[in-house]
């Protein structure tokens, strides 16, 4: 597994100590998340929005509606950002300027590339089986319309930079600050809550085993 390379799009400027090289720490915060911000310019304004995430080996895997011309832009060839972030705490400095946050993120620049029609399904599959493990198996099949209205990208992990700060100290000894003032950390954290079935839903239909399973791996998890 070979490192990321540092490049002008990659390198961590502030803070640079806290830039990880290792691919292995990329796929870490990847295959944990569900969501990532995507970016492009359009018409010459930043837009940005929420997209749902799976990685597929050295790509992730990307889908929205073909009527999207967000998405339409993206398959054209429009370079893009996509952005993950683990918030781990919050460090509360005795001053508020030292304060801040620890974190794990990746970013990802390059162009996506359109899944062709006879890979789309599986695609699909594979980024359903990130977001919801085991629920492709209790529900019916994607209908040709569906899949004809869903447009997939691939993103290539081919330039990313990953930013750790997970370990970095609250404070420095000797800074002169106050010890009579609190300082310390405010751990965060995502946790699943219990299903809620829907009113349509028969009296009686038992919540699936692939949402139980995924209630327990979600809870403890970091967004």
């Amino acid at each position: 597994m070979t490192d990321l390379p540092v490049t002008s799009l990659t390198r961590v400027r502030r803070l640079p100590q806290y830039q990880v090289t290792d691919r292995a720490a990329l796929y870490d915060i990847l295959d944990g998340s569900l969501a990532a911000t995507l970016a492009i310019v359009r018409d010459d304004r930043p837009i940005a929005l929420p997209v749902g995430i799976g990685r597929d080996g050295d790509d992730v895997l990307i889908h929205g509606s073909t009527g999207s011309d967000f998405f339409r832009r993206i398959a054209a060839g429009a370079p893009v950002c996509l952005t993950v972030t683990h918030l781990l705490g919050l460090k509360y400095a005795r001053s508020l300027f030292d304060s801040s946050m620890r974190y794990r993120c990746a970013v990802v620049h390059g162009v996506a590339s359109v899944v062709p029609p006879e890979e789309k399904e599986a695609a699909l599959l594979a980024l359903s089986e990130h977001l919801m493990p085991g629920r492709a198996q209790e529900v019916r099949a994607m209908t040709g319309r569906e899949l004809a209205a869903t447009l997939v990208l691939r993103l290539p992990l081919t330039e990313a930079s990953v930013k750790d700060n997970a370990d970095s100290e609250v404070e420095e000894d000797g800074d002169g600050e106050d010890r009579g003032v609190w300082a310390g950390e405010l751990p965060l954290r995502v946790t699943a809550g219990e299903p809620i079935t829907s009113p349509q839903t028969a009296a009686g239909t038992p919540v699936p085993a692939s949402i139980r399973r995924n209630q327990t791996a979600t809870s403890g998890g970091t967004a």
